[in-house]
């Protein structure tokens, strides 16, 4: 059966067990069956033009990354190599078989009995993130039942965070009633909110530093593709820089600049369709609740990718490119080459960017605290990630000694926990579950006041001129 299920996840993917899950959550409320199909077809156009653009997208830009960390000389004996790898090793494990089974019936049955209000198993592919956590602790201490609570504790966590962040995420990148709730993503919302309380006391917000903001200042050139093009030209320069004798150099720095111009132009045109999709849902589950005696408001999980191209996302993730590249190498203590995940850094932020309504400037210093912390995670776990590999047949790259996936396994969060699970110690462990009731509590209690505070953060006095409105 497990076979089966994976199997099926790997034949269609996301572009088509979202729709499908999409049309039956329609049926179920009520939508007209023509509109429940256009919904899911909406959706399926969505994801896959989302899948094409940056995977049209990566192939130019990873040459020019990879080649302007050769040309800094550096050598760290961590190498990034990819989320994508990183998926594979998760769903090629006992372990993970036992979860991609598990989680769904948990994440299905905590939805129906209304404990959380989170749709998750749209997005059931990025349970590939629990399942590494869990075979990584499997493998360390052979200790089948541990992983699982691991796992499990750590899916319960994840849901209380997208319940935290859910509206604004679904307000800032203008999907209805939708969330992320990739574990690897997801788990950055504490630091997102603590580190947008802090710069805000610090005068952060009196920096606007957000795509209009740049657009009514410097006009033209501040316009979303413009500064696609500039970008993407700074980047290409940075990775061809032995090669600016060379027509092949030029041509790079131009297909980069080109590229990074066309996400930013047709990424939000794709987004209008995707988002369409869920009107129907929005309008039937509004419905609803009128008949009802109390409202509930719920989130469709969906995937990352939906919010990859927004103009803020993209542009600080392109900024924290380079950056990421510099803190690696005077990091004391640090053993990780961020390399192939670098171009998975706008998926890595959307929290921290939702949280600071697309301030660059907040989103560039909260980012960049969350991707260093995700460095030393790494190197304290990436051994036994890399025994994990080596366990299924994954053959190491020439050179190098230990291997990991920067935009994964950067989860301070689920890292955490996964080395309080290591010490086997009943009450430390313990501890982490009573954490988990006490946080869920709070917040299921506290929920709107959350929000509110959020929206209030975010939009600053635009909220207060809502708010009397």
């Amino acid at each position: 059966m497990l076979d089966m299920l994976s199997g099926v996840m790997d034949a269609f993917g996301a572009a088509v067990v979202v729709p499908i899950v999409l049309i039956i959550i329609a049926l179920f409320l009520k939508v007209e069956p023509k509109k429940a199909v256009q919904s899911g077809i909406n959706a399926g156009i969505g994801l896959t033009g989302f899948n094409m653009l940056i995977g049209a997208y990566v192939p130019i830009v990873t040459p020019v990354i990879k080649r302007m960390i050769d040309t800094t000389g550096i050598n760290l004996p961590v190498l990034d190599t990819g989320w994508q790898a990183t998926s594979v090793v998760a769903y090629s494990t006992q372990v993970g078989m036992i979860f991609l089974a598990l989680g769904l019936l948990l994440q299905v049955v905590l939805f129906l009995t209304k404990w959380t209000d989170i749709f998750m198993p749209a997005d059931l592919w990025n349970n590939y993130s629990f399942m590494l956590w869990g075979s990584m602790l499997y493998i360390a201490t052979g200790n089948m039942w541990l992983a699982i609570i691991l796992m499990v504790l750590s899916n319960l966590y994840t849901l209380v965070f997208a319940e935290i962040v859910a509206k604004r995420w679904s307000t800032y990148y203008g999907y209805p009633n939708c969330t992320i709730t990739a574990p690897h993503h997801i788990c950055s919302a504490p630091l997102a909110i603590g580190m947008d309380w802090v710069l805000t006391k610090l005068g952060a917000n009196k920096i606007n530093l957000k795509p209009e903001q740049i657009q009514d200042k410097i006009g033209f050139l501040g316009e979303p593709t413009t500064l696609g093009l500039i970008l993407g030209a700074i980047l290409g320069f940075a990775g061809n820089f032995t090669r600016l004798d060379t027509l092949v150099g030029w041509g790079e720095i131009a297909a980069v600049a080109i590229a990074t111009a066309a996400i930013m132009a047709i990424f939000p045109k794709i987004a209008g369709i995707f988002a369409s999709a869920f009107t129907g849902i929005t309008d039937a589950s509004k419905k609803t609740a009128k008949k009802g005696s109390k409202q509930r408001v719920w989130y469709l999980a969906i995937n990352d990718a939906a919010g990859y191209g927004e103009s803020a996302t993209l542009i600080t993730g392109i900024l924290l490119i380079p950056i990421m590249v510099i803190i690696a190498v005077v990091l004391p203590g640090n053993e990780v080459l961020p390399m192939v995940d670098l171009i998975a850094i706008p998926y890595m932020i959307e929290v921290i960017i939702a949280v600071s309504n697309g301030n660059i400037f907040k989103s560039l210093i909260s980012g960049a605290v969350w991707c260093t912390g995700g460095l030393y995670m790494i190197t304290q776990v990436a051994g036994i990630f890399t025994d994990v590999a080596k366990d299924v047949g994954v053959a190491l790259p020439v050179g190098a000694v230990l291997i990991c996936s920067f935009a994964v396994m950067t989860n301070h969060f689920m890292g955490g926990l996964f080395l309080i699970f290591m010490t086997q110690n009943p009450i430390f462990i313990g501890i982490t579950i009573v954490a988990y009731f006490v946080l869920y509590v709070l917040v299921r209690k506290n929920k709107p006041r959350i929000h509110e505070y959020l929206e209030r953060q975010a939009l600053g006095e635009e909220y207060q001129v809502a708010e009397t409105t």
